[in-house]
């Protein structure tokens, strides 16, 4: 049973071993010479580390919770992580571990190492996976490089590699993962060289940046490109980049540097290394007989080969190949950090003045085609904006997601969703209304007569309590039709804050403690050097959690103000022989207003569910979300309007909470969502106020029914149904 074996013994019979990675790289050491010294740790040491601890029952459970197919990528990610802390927090066994640590030990002491994938399978003509799995630079000592090691087993399991495995065909349940542990060579000058240009096959193309590779990598530091001719040798252009700052080893890490005045103003290559890059990559095709991406290093005059692969078919051949998509799920800090800026320095106050604009124009003052003419704008203005937050908004929630990544590594919880504790916020937009409410709903519970008065239907008078309630109208009023009814009907938002008013809530102070605490055990795992760095991780973290479930609540600011002038061209047509205004479009108004002889098509009837036979599950598997045990009856909602008729104590199962929705989560002992994720609206407002929810149950609506009696729980993500559910 090989559980390690050494480079310099590894051949091409070893594949299904130590990778095809590990097997280029023998190859190259012994065509090529100047291969760092590495170890291969073979499959056969994952599957003892699966096998043994049980890890293997473990991923598979996860992978089986619905269908692989059905799961959003936010699932997935959740999915991921979860696997991910299991690795982390998961020891190899007493006698692997001894094997590993003697191993390692002997070879590398103290010596700084690169870490690396090695999947059976990884990279071929036909597909890449390169930056799915992940790669270390730069650990030292051997508790962290056995830790490294199971961190990139974990990464076999990366939400993008799952998807780029679902995406090739490819068995995810029987992926298997090696590793190359190797020797760092710090090099002046780094790059990677194609053997063949993807465009055009009569070129090479060499690129290089000053220090490690990593930076050209991860596409973080641009490097100078050189086309080269691939018969004579010559060089056909360069391309210069604007050099200012270097990738170096720090610590136990990497770091940028800024480059030296000589450094900026010169070409990382000289015509000679340009050469013996050429002579390498040639080497590289002629051992493998197909045209080669090969990384390189250059440390004192030196050229070191650190990896070959084949280049992936071009892109015209694999115009479905989405590996790209995939690694763009993981945005990198210094990018995050510029989307920050973007958002709140410009989309926030763009959007914000946009929707106060539309609000003070005078609706009622429109003539019928200038109001046809508002309503095209509005829909277009909310288009726009709904690309907005798509492309900009959307992509800015992966902070915290990072940051879960981060906190997990350094504190290795056994709640993989502990760092969650550490984002939540008193200052979220819907966080702040439901805080509006319960600051009413505690005026209610204080005061007697304003209570019975309420009760009773009667009139009432309360200064603070008046201007609170029309306050809260005035500020939130046709975010949703949730909200849009408590403006038309005062009295349902009163019996909402009636039912409030008989439901304590949380202690927010105790709260504010666990996260000091849970903050500082984060901050301390870190260097003094480093900590700097993890604060502003933390703070863009904060921030991104507060912005994903904010925008939503922007957006609808400008959804509004397109109902409002929907609302006013109904208001105007509802006394014509036009039936059923409200299922009419956006165009349909439209042409209505412009010519008033014009009458829609009628629209057929609309068809119901059919009623079917109840199915009565007995239990429903989906993702934790939120922890805790819920125990109640359940509230099925379908519309908005329906959350009026939810009851302290009730377990709110609905497709997905939106923002519109929060006001009654209070009141709830358990959340169910169809839509499925840790950091949706619904999860995240659940977690705010410590009730258990579990995401991505397929059909909750439709197989859970008003009225049933649920127990669900939130650490496994299982929902059981029935009298007896406890």
């Amino acid at each position: 049973m090989k559980l390690i074996i050494p480079l310099d013994k590894v051949s091409k019979q070893d594949t299904a071993l130590v990778g095809g990675k590990a097997v280029a790289l023998a190859l190259m050491a012994q065509h090529a010479g100047n291969v760092p010294h590495a170890l291969c740790i073979t499959t056969t040491a994952y599957n003892v580390y699966v096998d043994a601890t049980g890890l293997r029952e473990r991923i598979y459970f996860e992978l089986c919770r619905k269908p692989f197919t059905d799961m959003r990528w936010e699932e997935l990610w959740d999915v991921s992580l979860r696997i991910r802390n299991m690795f982390l927090t998961t020891p190899l066994p007493a006698d692997p571990a001894q094997e590993l640590q003697t191993a390692v030990a002997s070879v590398f002491s103290d010596k700084a190492t690169v870490v690396r994938s090695s999947a059976p399978g990884e990279d071929s003509m036909r597909s890449s996976f390169a930056g799915l799995h992940e790669s270390y630079v730069n650990v030292r000592g051997t508790k962290s490089i056995i830790e490294h090691i199971r961190l990139v087993w974990a990464s076999l399991w990366s939400d993008a590699a799952l998807l780029y495995r679902q995406e090739l065909g490819l068995n995810v349940e029987k992926s298997v993962m090696a590793v190359i542990v190797q020797e760092i060579i710090e090099g002046d000058v780094s790059g990677v060289a194609f053997s063949k240009n993807p465009l055009n096959n009569s070129e090479a193309v060499i690129e290089a940046v000053y220090g490690l590779n990593q930076g050209l990598v991860d596409g973080s530091i641009e490097p100078d490109r050189w086309i080269i001719d691939r018969k004579t040798g010559a060089i056909l252009s360069h391309t210069p980049a604007l050099r200012s700052r270097k990738l170096a080893a720090f610590s136990e890490g990497v770091r940028f540097e800024p480059l030296s005045a000589a450094q900026a103003e010169a070409a990382p290559l000289s015509t000679e290394h340009i050469n013996r890059v050429c002579a390498l990559v040639n080497t590289a095709d002629n051992v493998f007989h197909e045209p080669q991406d090969v990384e390189w290093t250059i440390r004192e005059n030196r050229l070191y080969v650190l990896q070959s692969r084949p280049i992936t078919a071009q892109k015209t051949d694999m115009s479905d190949d989405q590996r790209s998509w995939y690694l763009s799920l993981r945005r990198s800090f210094d990018n995050l950090k510029a989307l920050r800026v973007k958002i709140e320095q410009e989309l926030i106050p763009a959007l914000i003045a946009e929707a106060s604009r539309l609000a003070d124009t005078d609706l009622i003052r429109l003539e019928d085609h200038e109001l046809a003419f508002e309503i095209a704008d509005r829909n277009e203005i909310l288009q726009k904006w709904t690309h907005v937050y798509w492309h900009d908004f959307i992509p800015f929630a992966h902070g915290m997601r990072l940051f879960g990544q981060v906190y997990n590594d350094m504190v290795k919880p056994a709640d993989p969703y502990e760092f969650v504790d550490l984002l939540r916020s008193d200052k979220m937009l819907s966080v702040e209304r439901n805080r509006m409410l319960q600051h009413m709903a505690s005026i209610i519970r204080r005061t007697e007569h304003l209570a019975a008065a309420l009760r009773n239907g009667c009139e009432f008078q309360h200064k603070a309590f008046n201007s609170m309630l029309d306050a809260f109208i005035d500020r939130y009023s046709g975010e949703a039709s949730g909200t849009a009814q408590a403006e038309k009907h005062k009295q349902a938002l009163i019996r909402l804050l009636l039912k409030m008013a008989d439901h304590s809530t949380p202690d927010k102070q105790a709260v504010r403690v666990h996260q000091a605490e849970l903050t500082d055990r984060f901050l301390e795992r870190f260097p003094a050097a480093q900590r700097e760095r993890a604060h502003e991780l933390l703070d863009l973290a904060r921030a991104s959690y507060r912005m994903r479930d904010d925008d939503n609540l922007y957006l609808g600011k400008i959804e509004q103000q397109l109902y409002r002038a929907l609302n006013e061209a109904r208001r105007r047509i509802g006394a014509r022989a036009i039936s059923d205004i409200d299922a009419l479009t956006v165009e349909e108004l439209c042409k209505v207003l412009h010519n008033p002889s014009y009458v829609p098509a009628r629209k057929s009837a609309r068809h119901e569910r059919p009623k079917e036979f109840i199915v009565q599950p007995r239990q429903l598997i989906g993702q934790p979300a939120g922890p805790g045990i819920g125990v109640g009856t359940a509230r099925v909602i379908i519309r908005d309007a329906e959350l009026f008729n939810f009851k302290a104590g009730e377990i709110l199962v609905c497709d997905a909470v939106a923002p519109s929705m929060t006001f009654v989560v209070p009141l709830c002992a358990g959340i169910i969502e169809r839509r499925g994720g840790m950091l949706i609206h619904g999860a995240i407002i659940a977690r705010e106020y410590g009730i258990a929810c579990v995401t991505g149950v397929p059909d909750a609506t439709h197989l859970i029914h008003t009225g049933d009696r649920l127990t669900l729980d939130g650490y496994l993500g299982i929902v059981t149904v029935g009298e007896h559910a406890l």
